[in-house]
């Protein structure tokens, strides 16, 4: 019997929160899931597809949990419906930032007060289960995961595992709060008076250095904003040991990411250049590598 491809426009008619005819067209951007902005009457809302992607450590579950706590901790928009498979949030008027705008002088004050926000804050609303990301654990299921498909880019693997082994031990101990872990600057959005987070597919407890890392391995940051991000997270000039810390996490981001894409290429079904983005952050990769090695 063939399967009857999913058309998501009558998917989105077919949910109980709309009352009649709705306007939907879709969003574009998203690289993991696929969304649409939906108009029913003078309502605004996005409706968010996807599935469990065990693969990438996505668990719909979590990512619920983690919205729904974001807005009770007034950082990300209010989710008003789900289903399994389904999630619909509020429609924010706006757009998303670009790196440009996020290492804005202006900018990035706004940013740390909302990344600082997140880590305090959501994990008082959350009730029930919720997932760890620990980005080296992400790593090794992402090696082993192309080691097994003869992937691509399968000659680099095992000079990827043994850097990422280097970096892991450089992190040192930690403290632990509730992290967004996908600092991407399209999930950064400014509706032109404040500032949200949303995509909360990764969240979970981390250490703080992981997302100050990954938004600044994300949004190309020099010396220059890398300085000025964390003298706004830590209140001053921080440790060594939390420089320390940060430059590994900052490779580790950069590894994590281009391997998510790697792993990808051959997954996904959302257009998108996968390869070029997997080249593009391995590259990235090696040169902070190359510079944590160097102040080694």
């Amino acid at each position: 019997m063939t399967k009857t491809a999913f058309d998501p426009m009558e998917g989105i008619r077919s949910l109980p929160i709309f009352r009649g005819e709705v306007d939907v067209a879709p969003l574009a951007g998203g690289i993991t899931n696929k969304n649409y902005r939906v108009i029913d009457g003078a309502a605004g809302y996005v409706v968010r597809f996807g599935e469990d992607i065990p693969v990438h450590g996505v668990m719909r579950f979590n990512e619920l949990a983690a919205a729904e706590a974001a807005h009770a901790a007034g950082i990300s928009p209010e989710v008003v419906f789900s289903t399994p498979g389904v999630m619909v949030t509020r429609f924010l008027p706006g757009r998303s930032l670009t790196p440009e705008d996020v290492r804005r002088p202006d900018m990035l004050p706004r940013i740390v007060d909302l990344v600082r926000r997140c880590h305090s804050e959501v994990a008082r609303h959350i009730r029930g289960p919720v997932l760890a990301f620990w980005v080296f654990q992400v790593i090794r299921s992402y090696l082993a995961t192309l080691e097994a498909e003869g992937c691509r880019i399968a000659a680099r693997l095992p000079a990827l595992r043994a850097a990422a082994e280097e970096t892991e031990a450089l992190v040192g101990p930690v403290s632990i709060v509730f992290g967004h872990n996908d600092l991407l600057a399209a999930n950064l959005f400014d509706d032109g008076e404040r500032l949200w987070l949303l995509d909360w597919d990764y969240a979970g407890l981390n250490s703080p250095l992981f997302d100050l890392a990954n938004l600044a391995s994300n949004n190309g940051f020099g010396p220059a904003e890398e300085e000025a991000m964390l003298a706004a997270y830590f209140g001053g000039e921080p440790g060594e040991a939390a420089r320390r810390g940060f430059a590994a996490f900052k490779c580790a981001s950069l590894l994590r990411e281009a391997l998510w894409s790697a792993v990808s290429e051959t997954r996904s079904d959302i257009a998108f250049d996968y390869v070029a983005y997997t080249e593009d952050y391995l590259a990235r990769f090696d040169a902070a590598l190359a510079v944590l090695r160097g102040a080694g």
